[in-house]
């Protein structure tokens, strides 16, 4: 029997944080009626509302501070941590609503009973801990108190009264629900209030002029939670068709009493395969159960029409090298299943566009004109007649990031104009170009989107920025993109592995055992438990400094000549020793999902 929905209960906008010696005290502070204050017991986590605030004394003398949001609790060995949002950042509005971004997320830990757990446990608990530091410093966190960000214009505006009368948690779309996993610890205390939904993606909005009239344009970016992680620890798909770096994108206007918006989304070419990095640059495509390829295709694409209508999926993958190998591999999985509302086209962005031709994605356009105007956006006027998009474009490269947000960007560009000229505001044949104004600051919007997308799951800004930003490739972007390219290198080798297992542990990817034989994470042995790669890149400039000297003093000594060749020999053989032990000196996840098959 379907649960009858209650009057809705606003979300706490503000509370005070009461940390005493033994509890937790969060006090609504924003002048809510039937306010109760949540306590935390920092000896069980324990939860229960009271009326009242516990008294202050000598020995129980409490830190105060502001927050703004309860984030959810994770229980790990031996003792839960609380997150809570300590700063925060009003960075627009969605349909109305002030939409906030996480500026600072802080962990509260209740592990008094850390004290009574075994040697095992409390070094356990300690390596969690160090994991949830990391999780503090997650990018791209947005909530709002008065709408759900975890879903689109349409479907906010196809929710039935039922609906609308629940909680936002409730309400939420589970793919973009970021703290859904934290949130399972209160739920079932009845935190209604208390309980705020999180979305980790991008917003960014502008407003421009168009003649007489005002325009207002959103950017979101919602990431789904199912295969959340890092460049190179999450590629391809699980077992169920889940992909790696899978984002929905929605561009929205509203201008003139009309609201439209547009979905695409992005992700990782669904079937399994991975890139395990092992020091090189571009570390080999191994392509794993390639039997299942087009069965975990068919699951993804059949979730897909069930959340957009007809799907387009545009790949933009080379069709050479290991590239090649994967876009053949995605064809040869599409044939069995392309139909009249799922459509497969390959589009060699590289070779076609180059570094700097980007004006020839007006060819793949072309292409895929008919199924945009075929499948249309979604527009709702004053008198809430509305049309409804039907389908999504689902566009890939290989990270889903550089090449995919130019394309993206391109689209959403094209449609913009469809939208200006269906509501009356654009001409036949007008187009953004011929407003500088609404050009540069349309640009600017994507560009900082695709930063902001790269950013979460590469470490670093997108590539190609500076034609996203002004439309031209320049000398200053293509160095910047050799240094965003290195430091990409460097995070994937020596930083995602501790990011991934923090990513894993939020998000119940990874489950602690809280009882039984407790097994730590992996732990390193022998050789590995003392290389590192910097240990590893000192030895070898000292070898080359050595090799350099000996060489400067075979003038003076020939016996020189020999030590240079022994130095040299020692230098080139280190360096070997690392190029072949590679996984050995990278920062790899520690908790093993990566080495599960479907994860």
């Amino acid at each position: 029997m379907k649960e009858k929905a209650g009057p809705v209960q606003k979300l706490y906008t503000r509370m005070r944080l009461w940390e005493f010696p033994d509890e937790y005290v969060i006090e609504p502070t924003d002048g809510s009626s039937a306010s109760s204050s949540l306590s935390i017991s920092l000896v069980d986590a324990s939860m229960k509302l009271s009326d009242s605030i516990p008294e202050c004394s000598s020995f129980r003398v409490p830190k105060i501070q502001m927050i703004f949001g309860v984030v959810g609790m994770l229980k790990l060995v031996a003792g839960s941590y609380l997150f809570v949002i300590t700063e925060r950042k009003c960075v627009g509005s969605y349909l109305g609503h002030p939409i906030f971004k996480i500026i600072s997320l802080k962990v509260l830990p209740c592990v008094h009973s850390v004290k009574n757990s075994t040697p095992e446990q409390k070094k356990l608990e300690n390596e969690f801990s160090r994991l949830l530091k990391v999780a503090e410093r997650t990018t791209g966190l947005y909530f709002s108190y008065d709408t759900n960000l975890t879903l689109s214009t349409q479907q906010l505006y196809d929710l039935g009264n039922e609906s609308k009368m629940l909680p936002l948690w409730r309400q939420a779309e589970p793919r973009f629900l970021w703290n859904s996993y934290m949130l399972e610890a209160l739920i079932d205390k009845k935190l209604d209030p208390y309980l705020l939904p999180v979305v980790q993606g991008s917003f960014h909005n502008f407003q421009a002029t168009i003649g007489k009239e005002i325009v207002d344009v959103t950017l979101i970016a919602r990431r789904c939670t199912r295969r959340n992680g890092t460049r190179m620890w999450r590629r391809g798909a699980d077992r169920e068709g889940h992909v790696a770096n899978f984002v929905e994108t929605e561009q929205i206007i509203q201008i003139n009493g009309f609201t439209s918006s547009f979905v695409q989304v992005r992700g990782s070419i669904p079937f399994l395969w991975e890139q395990i990095v092992d020091l090189t640059y571009k570390p080999k495509f191994e392509i794993v159960r390639p039997e299942q390829a087009p069965q975990i295709a068919e699951r993804h694409f059949l979730d897909l029409r069930k959340m957009y209508g007809s799907v387009l999926a545009v790949d933009l993958l080379n069709k050479h090298g290991g590239e090649g190998r994967l876009s053949d591999m995605f064809s040869n999985a599409m044939q069995p299943i392309v139909s009249e509302d799922l459509r497969y086209l390959h589009f060699d962005f590289t070779k076609i566009c180059g570094h700097v031709h980007f004006e020839r994605l007006s060819f793949l356009y072309d292409q895929i004109a008919d199924f945009l105007v075929k499948n249309g956006y979604f527009l709702l006027n004053e008198e809430s007649e509305k049309m409804e998009q039907l389908g999504v474009v689902r566009t890939n490269c290989i990270d889903c990031l550089d090449r995919t947000n130019i394309t993206q960007s391109m689209i959403a560009r094209k449609i913009l104009e469809l939208q200006f000229r269906r509501i009356g505001v654009f001409a036949a044949e007008e187009t953004i170009s011929s407003h500088p104004k609404l050009d540069r600051c349309f640009r600017i919007l994507w560009a900082n989107h695709g930063d902001d997308i790269s950013i979460q799951y590469a470490g670093t800004a997108a590539l190609k920025g500076d034609l996203v930003r002004s439309g031209q490739r320049r000398v200053q972007g293509i160095l910047k993109d050799r240094y965003i390219s290195l430091k990409r290198y460097y995070l994937n080798n020596f930083s995602d592995g501790t990011k991934q297992d923090a990513f894993d542990l939020l998000q119940g990817h990874y489950k602690v055992s809280v009882g039984g034989d407790i097994t730590p994470p992996s732990q390193k042995g022998g050789l590995e438990a003392i290389a590192s790669f910097p240990l590893a890149l000192c030895l070898v400039l000292i070898a080359l400094l050595l090799t350099t000297m000996s060489l400067g003093q075979f003038g003076n000594d020939p016996r020189h000549l020999l030590f240079s060749v022994v130095w040299g020999s020692i230098s080139v053989g280190i360096a070997s020793f690392v190029r072949a032990k590679g996984r050995i000196f990278c920062n790899r996840p520690r908790l093993q999902l990566h080495d599960k098959p479907g994860y």
